[in-house]
């Protein structure tokens, strides 16, 4: 009997420093070195923009207050699933933030995060058009440029779940 797919919401993070590169990590995967924005699941009982703000402290070190996180600026949804073949329904909402420096800290990562994230780096909106290897989410390019462009769009911006 197949599974019903599990409903995942997630809160992630357009993280945008004063030299207007975009924060991704990277991990492992059979397609190769992924590339991903900070942020993960919404515990229960969290609003996104308060599971934004921990996500962010968490993976990052940053510490926001949920006012000064802002609203969501795109969002994608679909299917995935587990090597052991749960499947989910991820519901991906992305907020922009902007921090001074580039100087991250993994120290309050979760033991999951600490076991899928093998690095990151700093892109520059070129280094995102180039790109040979997978960014996350699909889209990312033109909604970093757009939002260094036009700022905040008054509506989120809907990315691709897939290429």
């Amino acid at each position: 009997m197949d599974r019903a797919p599990i409903w995942r919401p997630t809160a992630r993070l357009v993280v945008l420093d004063s030299l207007d590169r975009v924060l991704l990590f990277s991990a492992d995967d059979p397609r190769g070195r992924v590339w991903f924005t900070p942020g993960g699941g919404v515990h229960r009982g969290e609003t996104l923009a308060s599971a934004a703000v921990r996500e962010l402290a968490e993976e990052t070190g940053y510490v926001r207050a949920e006012a000064g996180i802002g609203p969501v600026v795109a969002t994608c949804a679909g299917l995935w699933s587990t090597t052991d073949g749960q499947v989910f329904f991820g519901a991906d909402s992305f907020f922009c933030v902007r921090v001074a420096d580039p100087v991250i800290s993994t120290d309050a990562q979760e033991p999951l995060e600490r076991s899928v994230i093998t690095g990151h780096h700093w892109w520059t909106p070129s280094e995102l058009r180039e790109a040979t290897e997978v960014i996350l989410p699909f889209g990312l390019p033109g909604l970093v440029a757009r939002l260094l462009s036009e700022g905040i769009p008054e509506q989120p911006l809907r990315l691709p779940w897939r290429a």
